[in-house]
Parts: C-alpha cells; sequence; structure tokens
C-alpha cells in the first residue's frame, strides 16, 4: 500500500500512540454548527481546518505569523464578548510556543471561552517534525495544572459527542485535546491578506454589537465607532 503521509512520518508509530482520528472528518464532528462561535485560530493546519468548515467566514480570526498567540487574543476576545461563545482552535505545536497563556486563562476562567487543540504530534507547517507531545507531553495535563478545571483529551470517535458539549456548555473554560493523525488539513484556500482579514472580523464583531445594542434599548440611536 502506498504511503500518503508527508515525508518523514512514522504513521505506525503515530498510531500505536494514539493519533489515529482524521481530522478531516473529526474536527467538524466535534465543532457542530460554527455559527454558535466567534473563532480564533492558530497558524496553518487549524486555520484551514476553521476556514473550510466556515467557509471562510467573518467570524474568524486568524494568526499570521504569530505563533502562540492565539489563546491570548482568544481570551481577550472572550472577556470583551461575554455575550458570545468564544473558540481557540491551534495546534499543539503553536500552543506550545506559549503555554504561560493557559496558567493566565485559569486564573481568569471566562465561562464563555472554549481551547481546541488539534494535536497530530508534529510541525506541519516546517516538514512534519516530531513535537513535544510525540515524545510524551501531555497537554491536557498541563492544561489541569495550570488550574483549569474542565479538561479533556479526545482520541476515538466515540468521544467526540462528550468533547462537544464541553466546548459548548459549562461554567468556565473548557480545553479539549483532539488527538489526529498526522496528515494533512483540508485543502481549502484562504483569505491569506491579515488586514482585509481583520476588517472583516472587526466588521462582524460590530454587527453583533449593534444587534446587542438594539435588543438592549430598541428606541435608542446608538453610534458605533
Amino acid at each position: 500500500m502506498p504511503n500518503d503521509y508527508p515525508q518523514g512520518v512514522d504513521m505506525a508509530a503515530a498510531i500505536a500512540a494514539g493519533f489515529i482520528l482524521d481530522r478531516r472528518d473529526a474536527v467538524p464532528k466535534l465543532i457542530g454548527r460554527h455559527e454558535d462561535f466567534l473563532f480564533v485560530t492558530g497558524l496553518a493546519g487549524t486555520a484551514r481546518d476553521i476556514a473550510a468548515l466556515t467557509q471562510d467566514g467573518a467570524h474568524i480570526y486568524t494568526m499570521a505569523g504569530a505563533m502562540g498567540g492565539a489563546c491570548m487574543i482568544g481570551l481577550g476576545l472572550a472577556l470583551a464578548r461575554p455575550d458570545k461563545r468564544v473558540l481557540v482552535a491551534t495546534g499543539d505545536g503553536e500552543l506550545l510556543m506559549n503555554l504561560g497563556a493557559l496558567a493566565t486563562i485559569a486564573v481568569l476562567n471566562p465561562a464563555n471561552l472554549a481551547i481546541l487543540c488539534v494535536d497530530n504530534g508534529h510541525y506541519g507547517e516546517t516538514g512534519y517534525q516530531k513535537s513535544h507531545t510525540s515524545l510524551g507531553v501531555d497537554l491536557e495535563k498541563i492544561a489541569a495544572g495550570s488550574g483549569i478545571k474542565r479538561a479533556r483529551t479526545l482520541a476515538s470517535e466515540t468521544e467526540l459527542a462528550a468533547g462537544s458539549r464541553m466546548l459548548r456548555e459549562g461554567n468556565g473554560t473548557a480545553f479539549v485535546v483532539l488527538k489526529v493523525k498526522p496528515d494533512d488539513p483540508p485543502p481549502y484556500k484562504r483569505n491569506m491578506d491579515p488586514a482585509s482579514c481583520r476588517t472583516r472580523f472587526r466588521g462582524a464583531l460590530l454587527g453583533g454589537l449593534r444587534d446587542l445594542a438594539q435588543r438592549k434599548r430598541p428606541n435608542e440611536r446608538r453610534k458605533f465607532m
């Protein structure tokens, strides 16, 4: 049988370590109705996962070269918009770049924030070198040790429904690790212009603020800058 996986990836070892799910199927099943979230994504793989799921929707904000920043931007967004459910979708490599973010998130513990780490055990953007999670590092235990009370690792199809509920429910931040095979994300061509994406996302946020203001004060006109 031909090897369809990137050069240098030992798939037998990856499967033995529990990296067995296909991200192209598991991520959409886990997230479900994407319109229920504001998304902040990490680099490359997870950016394409969410762009394909949402058809590059206005409600996603993607990191471009800012490795390690996804969780903290998601935290700021969750604190600024407590009326919205914020989902950070990032990868193991991007998260490993700034593990201290988990401690800050645990202390502040916004109830409307969820973090999904799509963990393939490799640095997919730079040649599929093994990441620390292929070598024994457990991101769920790091999150729990940081103080995040709702943390879980998903490694099989039967666990996806419970993981989906965690992303949507609960009184406090949720942290979910999704173990997937080290193969490619969906081949979706997303908008790569950071300024355009920022403006698009800002428009989606301001539109939401207008809707919220109308619900609170239907007879009062308000100006949004």
